[in-house]
């Protein structure tokens, strides 16, 4: 009988996602001020 909930799950843009957050929150934590505008959209790869 096979197990309902053995599936593989893979969601590219919840991924991308994730990415990008833990991007932010590391830049986040490594500063000592707050990070600015631009260096958020620097680090979400937002072209000015």
């Amino acid at each position: 009988m096979a197990d309902q909930f053995d599936v593989t799950l893979e969601d590219p843009e919840l991924l991308l996602e994730v990415e990008l957050t833990t991007n932010l929150i590391v830049a986040a934590s490594e500063s000592e001020d707050h990070l600015s505008q631009e260096e958020i959209d620097r680090i979400l790869g937002i072209l000015p």
